[in-house]
């Protein structure tokens, strides 16, 4: 299984999962742009990281044009997601699953779509900043009804491949390309959408970022 487990108060430990498991969701996403990790986030991680998302500051951040969200101030709870999506085994994985080159560091921050507040988010590629690869981990501690995960092609406005609210702790991986656009649907009820989201990118290194480069998540 792929996944990540806590071994400690701030140390992430990662399983790659078996060859045969690789190659099922590199088949899965050369036909659909898009995989889920069931379980990516093992269960007394996932707990410890939804507790810190719950005590957590956000503040409302806009895309423009694009959308409007929350933001999750920037905590030890994040510090642990980016130190567990900055493993370089896990970077082998991404690469075997996709085939994208080589991953120089993964740039995320955790976000929050709340009904009835205004948040939303539009078609877009982003494709930009040595982007390759998006990520999504789901860390709403209840199911939320809509945030669907749609992808289409952008000349035909083809939609895809739709994928809707993951299981707790699941991840979601899926293409970035200039002949590509995705979104999530407006969220639904009372359940808001959280998640730890951001992309693969061929650089700067996580080694440059943690010297001084800084995120631009």
């Amino acid at each position: 299984m792929i996944g990540i487990r806590g071994v400690g108060p701030n140390v992430p430990e990662f399983s790659s999962g078996s060859p045969a498991e690789l190659a099922e969701l590199r088949e899965r996403f050369e036909g659909e742009h898009c995989v889920r990790v069931a379980g990516f986030l093992q269960p007394e991680l996932f707990a410890r990281i939804v507790r810190g998302v719950q005590s957590a500051s956000f503040y409302e951040r806009s895309h423009g044009e694009i959308g409007q969200e929350g933001c999750m101030e920037p905590n030890s709870t994040l510090a642990t997601l980016l130190l567990a999506a900055n493993d370089e085994r896990l970077f082998r994985v991404i690469r075997e699953i996709t085939g994208c080159g080589p991953i120089g560091c993964f740039d995320g921050r955790v976000y929050r779509l709340d009904p009835d507040t205004g948040h939303h988010d539009s078609w877009h590629s982003d494709m930009a900043d040595n982007r390759m690869i998006a990520m999504s981990v789901n860390l709403s501690h209840e199911a939320y009804t809509g945030g669907v995960l749609q992808i289409r092609e952008r000349d035909s406005e083809e939609i895809v491949h739709e994928e809707p609210c993951p299981d707790a702790g699941d991840a979601v991986i899926f293409r970035l390309d200039e002949s590509l656009r995705h979104r999530v649907t407006a969220v639904d009820g009372d359940v808001p959408r959280t998640a730890f989201a951001g992309w693969f990118k061929s650089q700067p290194s996580f080694a440059a970022v943690l010297k001084g480069g800084g995120w631009s998540a």
